[in-house]
């Protein structure tokens, strides 16, 4: 039986999936599966920079990822209603000095009839934290599905 497509309108059920979805491309680190997440004509605010359309989503997703060594992102429902689901976040990386950070932050998502993302607006903050202050362990790629959540971590 093929699995129910995850369009809108959200019930709780399928907002959490389509979360965890995102949280699991994101940590596949590969702009180009990332960005078919996305509608062609996706518009995105991230910080303070605006992105325009997948080619715009691999190049700055390609940035991010030769910057942010060894990433490993958590998302978590926040609320959704309809088209639209809000996230919290909170991922970690390190720089090529081996400098380790923690960023939270907030996403608005806004999805087409087919599910795919046409708005993203991002707020985030960076922390600089020591590399034995990590909670993310995980080998990169998917988080494990018995890894704790945000809230788990209290973050």
């Amino acid at each position: 039986m093929a699995a129910k497509p995850l369009v809108p309108p959200f019930t709780r059920e399928s907002a959490i999936a389509k979360v965890r979805m995102a949280e699991d491309s994101w940590n596949s680190r590969d702009p180009a599966k990332v960005a078919l997440g996305y509608s062609p004509d996706s518009r995105w605010r991230n910080r303070a920079e605006f992105v325009n359309g997948r080619d715009e989503i691999v190049a700055f997703l390609t940035r991010k990822w030769n910057r942010e060594l060894d990433y490993r992102l958590i998302k978590e429902l926040w609320a959704f209603d309809g088209n639209r689901i809000a996230v919290r976040f909170a991922y970690e990386c390190h720089d090529d000095s081996g400098n380790w950070y923690r960023s939270y932050g907030n996403e608005n998502w806004e999805f087409d009839d087919q599910g795919l993302m046409r708005v993203r607006h991002a707020c985030i903050n960076d922390l600089r934290i020591d590399e034995s202050d990590r909670a993310y362990h995980w080998s990169l790629g998917r988080r494990p599905d018995d890894h704790p959540s945000l809230s788990d971590l209290g973050f």
